[in-house]
C-alpha cells in the first residue's frame, strides 16, 4: 500500500509537471527553461519566442534562413552587402564554399552558444577571413604581415557592410580635414511631402490646420485642457490629423471603434516606413514577435531603475499628444539609459550645439543629440516616383560595428580619417566623443598606398 500510494504520487507529479511544461511551450510568454544555451546580445529579447526564429524546422538551414531573412533581408541586399548570397551562388565561387558555407547565416552567427560568442554575434573563428583571402598581400602589399585576425578590427573590414571602408571611397575622402566647412544633418521634410505620401490617408485627414473647435472625439466625451492643448500645438494638428485618425481602430468584423490607448499599429497608418524600422530594432522586436512591448529590465546595458517597468512604445518617447520631437531625441533616451556613454552625453560638445540649437543660436540641424547619431535622418526611397528623408527608428543599423554611423552620420560634420579614429578609440566613444581621437586605424594610408601603386602599374587608371 505505501508503494502503490509513493508511485500514485509521483504519477501525479509527473502528469502536473508534464502539463505545465506543455502550457509554457505552447502557450507560455517564458520559454527560456528550454533553451540549449544563453541568447545573443541582439536577439534575447525575443527568446521567449521561438516561432519566431524556428519556424517549421530546428534544424533545416534553409527554413532558418528564411527566418533570418525576415528580419534582416534588408539589410544584406545589394550594393551593402559586400558578401551576397548571390557571390556564392556563382560557380565560380563554387570552391570557396567547401571551405565556409556563406550561403547561411548560421554558419557564421549560431545563437546559444555564450561560450564562443562574440560582441558582433560572430561564432566563427576570428580570423576565418583566411578562408578565401590567403592571398591578400600578393594581391595588396600594404597587407604583408597582417593576422587575419585583424580584418574586423575598428575601421578595416566588416563582412557585410563596407560602405565607408572600401578603398576607392577611402581614397576619395582621404585628405579631409577633422571638421568639414558644412556640418549640418539632412532635414525634415514629412510635412511638406506629405500631399506626394500615396499611403497618406488623404480621404479622411486631408492636410490641413485644425482648430479646438474641429477636435471630432466622440460626442459627449470630455477631453482634458492638457490634451486639448497638447495636440492643437503640434505637427499633427497642423497638418489636418484629428483625434480619430489615432484613436478609431478596427474591432471585430473590422468595424472602426474608439480606443482610449490607441498602440503602434495607430501609428502605422501614416508612419509606416518609421514604425517598421522601429520593430526592426532593439526598442520594438518583441513587438514584432506578438510580445508584450520591450522595458529597460529587460535590456542588459546599465539603465536608470525608475525606468525599469516602462513598457517601450511609439509614446514613450513621442509623448501622448504632445508628440515634441526635441523631447524624444535626447530626454526620451536618457530617461532610461544609464550607461557611461549615456551619462557623459550631457558634458559633450555634442551636447553644448544642441543646446545652441534649441535657444535659437544655431540653424536647424547644427545639433548633436542622441537621435541625431542612432537614428539619424537619411534619404531613401520610398516608391517609384518619391525619394524622402526619413529618420531611422531602427537604432541597431548604426549600433554595431559603429562604422555603420560613419557615413549617414559622422560624414554630415567630420572628415573620413578622423571619423574612423574615432569609432576605434572606446576612451572617447565612452567619453561620449569629448576630445579627439587617441589612436590613429591605418585604413586611410594602406589605400593611398595601394592606390599609389595601382596607378603606377595602369598608368593613371583608378581603381
Amino acid at each position: 500500500m505505501k508503494h502503490s500510494k509513493l508511485w500514485l504520487l509521483w504519477l501525479t507529479i509527473i502528469v502536473i509537471s508534464g502539463a505545465y511544461l506543455t502550457y509554457l511551450l505552447i502557450d507560455g510568454e517564458d520559454k527560456t527553461m528550454f533553451m540549449p544555451g544563453a541568447m545573443t546580445g541582439g536577439h534575447h529579447q525575443i527568446g521567449v519566442a521561438c516561432e519566431a526564429c524556428h519556424t517549421d524546422s530546428f534544424t533545416d538551414k534553409e527554413d532558418m534562413q528564411k527566418a533570418c531573412e525576415s528580419c534582416h533581408g534588408e539589410q544584406r541586399k545589394k550594393p551593402f552587402d559586400s558578401h551576397p548570397r548571390a557571390k556564392f551562388t556563382d560557380p565560380r565561387n563554387a570552391d570557396r564554399l567547401e571551405n565556409i558555407d556563406a550561403l547561411h547565416c548560421i554558419t557564421c552567427h549560431v545563437e546559444h552558444k555564450p561560450e564562443i560568442t562574440q560582441k558582433t554575434g560572430l561564432t566563427q573563428p576570428v580570423d576565418f577571413c583566411v578562408h578565401c583571402h590567403q592571398d591578400i598581400a600578393e594581391e595588396r602589399p600594404s597587407h604583408a604581415g597582417m593576422g587575419f585576425e585583424t580584418c574586423a578590427s575598428a575601421g578595416c573590414h566588416n563582412f557585410h557592410n563596407n560602405r565607408a571602408l572600401y578603398t576607392d571611397f577611402l581614397v576619395k575622402h582621404m585628405h579631409e580635414a577633422d571638421m568639414l566647412d558644412k556640418q549640418k544633418m539632412p532635414a525634415r521634410e514629412f510635412a511638406s511631402v506629405l500631399e506626394d505620401i500615396a499611403t497618406y490617408p488623404h480621404d479622411r485627414y486631408p492636410v490641413g490646420k485644425l482648430e479646438v473647435k474641429d477636435m471630432d472625439a466622440p460626442e459627449g466625451m470630455q477631453v482634458a485642457d492638457d490634451i486639448v492643448h497638447d495636440w492643437v500645438t503640434t505637427a499633427h494638428a497642423g497638418s489636418g490629423v484629428n483625434c480619430t485618425a489615432c484613436h478609431m481602430v478596427s474591432g471585430e468584423d473590422d468595424k472602426k471603434v474608439w480606443d482610449d490607448h490607441p498602440d503602434h499599429r495607430a501609428c502605422q497608418t501614416c508612419h509606416d516606413i518609421e514604425v517598421n524600422q522601429f520593430m526592426q530594432g532593439k526598442h520594438g522586436m518583441r513587438l514584432k514577435s506578438g510580445l508584450s512591448p520591450m522595458t529597460p529590465a529587460q535590456a542588459r546595458l546599465p539603465m536608470k531603475a525608475d525606468s525599469h517597468d516602462t513598457e517601450l512604445t511609439c509614446n514613450t518617447c513621442h509623448q501622448t499628444h504632445a508628440y515634441k520631437l526635441e523631447t524624444a531625441a535626447v530626454e526620451a533616451c536618457l530617461g532610461c539609459h544609464d550607461d557611461k556613454h549615456s551619462i557623459a552625453y550631457k558634458n559633450s560638445s555634442h551636447y553644448e550645439l544642441w543646446q545652441k540649437e534649441s535657444k535659437g543660436e544655431l540653424p536647424e540641424g547644427s545639433g548633436v543629440s542622441c537621435a541625431t547619431c542612432h537614428m539619424p535622418r537619411t534619404s531613401i526611397d520610398v516608391s517609384d516616383w518619391l525619394r524622402r528623408v526619413v529618420v531611422q527608428h531602427n537604432q541597431n543599423a548604426t549600433l554595431v560595428p559603429n562604422e555603420k554611423m560613419i557615413r549617414p552620420v559622422c560624414l554630415n560634420c567630420h572628415g573620413l580619417g578622423f571619423s574612423i579614429d574615432a569609432l576605434a578609440d572606446e576612451d572617447l566613444v565612452q567619453r561620449n566623443f569629448k576630445g579627439k581621437p587617441s589612436k590613429h586605424i591605418n585604413s586611410i594610408d594602406m589605400a593611398e598606398q595601394d592606390n599609389k601603386r595601382h596607378l603606377e602599374e595602369t598608368g593613371g587608371e583608378t581603381f
